[in-house]
């Protein structure tokens, strides 16, 4: 420390940090993973006896392994430790980390084991994981559960005790806090005096019946910071949104009224140039709305569908299946990775216009378009709306091939077209041949959702309601 930090501590009331004596990286090259596998047979053959001459296994020859090292400043490795898919084949979020070591010299260094496991669970998030544990021995169970980790079973492995760590990953539920948990009380004085909002059996739909016709409304803003960034998407994902609400309660749409607001009479072009370019896409016309000139960038779009029978979000019931059905083609929008699947902008025209019978063929007892809360948290709306909790079997839910989407991004993303649908009974519906449709999940008792892994252990997703909006009341006795 120098005598300008020690006045700067001073003057500000601020202890200055200490300068760091080692670093946590990931592994390069060959070097670095030789040394890494050294420690460990120091470590595990060596010292621990844990192995007889060599402790590698399939995990080191997982092309997708991630060694992370912890070097001191002047580069002696002083600890490692390694993570990777659990499973072989595609990545479906399940992640597990293995083989930490610290050098015996640096063990009385303060804090190396604690970091590299701090890095690992920051990597595994990183890498997509909605699971990931470690399988550890006893006497490292307490430094796990100081840093967060949940116990869930003690086992012996190489006749030596160790405990089964879960780190608990929320993603999940802080995208549903952030995007849903509110309306509940936000939206409880609108329905008054004429009664639940979207009138009994569609609480919180994606789409409302409008009384005394055949009509349904659904009405969806698009974020103003998309509307200023990106004004041609922001008007394709007007009607986008929209025409999925729609068909997410069996509708086809007949059309379209927007509400634009711009700086200019060139920018409110750029986004109706994009809402002109969906309308044809799908066939629906736009046949009104408003434009205000002058004022901040938005985007508001509402659509109109005709059905005689309504699919509500909610209604179904405990035992029955979920399935998802998407269009798995393709890509992330540029500057959305991670959170948009453009599936529609290369799509001809009669292809997005077959997505409005989808839905209808399934024949489902509830169905909800997949919204910005992703797969996840749109099941959980689907569960809450029916009084249920829902279980998802990870392994079975369609996703997009790995090299495009992570499980966990895939899982949480607005995914273009996607709809959660319950059935009493397997669908037997014919659908576009670029949809894919699995049955992947129940609706059990209970609230929330639950992730079921290939080994069967249920961890939480979203540990209650979604939008506390609650059963939609709706009798399908």
């Amino acid at each position: 420390m120098t005598i300008v930090d020690l006045d700067r501590g001073i003057l500000t009331g601020t202890r200055p940090s200490p300068a760091p004596t080692f670093l946590v990286s990931q592994a390069v090259g060959r070097a670095d993973l030789d040394a890494y596998r050294a420690l460990r047979r120091d470590v595990f053959v060596a010292e621990q006896g844990i192995f007889d001459r060599d402790d590698s296994d399939r995990v080191d020859d997982d092309p997708r392994c991630v060694v992370l090292v912890a070097r001191a400043t002047d580069g002696t490795l002083l600890g490692g430790v390694r993570l990777a898919p659990a499973v072989e084949g595609r990545d479906i979020g399940w992640w597990s980390g293995s083989r930490l070591a610290v050098s015996t010299t640096a063990r009385t260094h303060a804090g190396i084991g604690a970091a590299l496991v701090r890095a690992a669970c920051a990597r595994a998030e990183r890498e997509g994981a909605l699971r990931f544990d470690a399988t550890v021995q006893a006497q490292n169970e307490g430094l796990f559960r100081r840093l967060g980790w949940t116990t869930l079973a003690t086992l012996d492995v190489h006749g030596r005790p160790h405990a089964q760590m879960l780190w608990p990953i929320d993603r999940a539920q802080r995208l549903a806090d952030a995007t849903k948990a509110v309306l509940g009380s936000l939206l409880l004085d609108l329905g008054g005096a004429h009664g639940a909002l979207g009138g009994a059996g569609f609480v919180g739909d994606d789409a409302a019946p409008v009384p005394g016709s055949d009509l349904l409304a659904a009405c969806d803003a698009i974020l103003p910071s998309m509307v200023e960034r990106d004004p041609e998407w922001a008007g394709w994902c007007g009607v986008l949104v929209n025409l999925n609400d729609v068909s997410a309660m069996g509708a086809s749409p007949v059309g379209l009224l927007d509400a634009v607001g711009a700086r200019d009479a060139s920018f409110a072009r750029r986004i109706l140039r994009g809402l002109r370019a969906a309308s044809q896409a799908w066939g629906v016309p736009v046949i009104g709305g408003h434009t205000q000139l002058g004022v901040p960038a938005s985007l508001s779009v509402t659509a109109l569908g005709r059905t005689d029978r309504p699919v509500a979000g909610g209604g179904a019931a405990p035992g029955e299946s979920l399935r998802l059905t998407a269009d798995l083609g393709g890509q992330w929008r540029p500057g959305y990775t991670g959170s948009q699947w453009d599936s529609s902008s290369h799509r001809r025209s009669d292809e997005l216009r077959a997505l409005a019978g989808v839905v209808p063929s399934l024949h489902p007892t509830a169905a909800k378009d997949v919204s910005m809360t992703g797969v996840i948290g749109t099941t959980g709306m689907l569960a809450e709306a029916s009084g249920c909790r829902a279980v998802l079997d990870v392994a079975h839910v369609p996703m997009p091939p790995l090299h495009a989407a992570t499980a966990g991004d895939w899982l949480t993303c607005f995914p273009g077209f996607a709809m959660v649908s319950a059935e009493r009974t397997a669908a037997r519906a014919t659908l576009p041949g670029f949809v894919d449709t699995s049955v992947c999940g129940r609706l059990t008792e209970g609230r929330g959702v639950g992730l079921r892994w290939p080994d069967g252990l249920v961890t939480s997703a979203i540990t209650g309601p979604v939008t506390g909006l609650g059963p939609t009341g709706k009798d399908w006795s």
